[in-house]
C-alpha cells in the first residue's frame, strides 16, 4: 500500500474536522478490551460498535429515528 502524501493526510484531516464531532469516552481499565472484543465478534470496529450503541440508545430513550450519519 503506497504511504499517504503530506497533502492527503491534510486534505483528509480537513475533511474530518468539518465533518466529525470528538467524544473522548473515559471507561474503566480492561473496559476497552471488552468492547473491542465484543466489536471483534460482530465484525465492527471499536468506532463502529460504539456509534450504534449510542444511536441505538438514543431511538429507545426517544421512540424518535436517530440523527442519521
Amino acid at each position: 500500500m503506497p504511504k499517504a502524501t503530506k497533502a492527503a493526510i491534510k486534505a483528509h484531516t480537513k475533511y474530518n474536522y468539518k465533518s466529525y464531532d470528538r467524544l473522548y469516552p473515559y471507561v474503566p481499565k480492561g473496559y476497552k478490551a471488552k468492547i473491542k472484543a465484543l466489536a471483534a465478534e460482530n465484525n465492527e470496529t471499536l468506532n463502529e460498535f460504539i456509534t450504534t450503541s449510542i444511536r441505538e440508545r438514543i431511538e429507545r430513550l426517544t421512540k424518535n429515528p436517530p440523527i442519521s450519519n
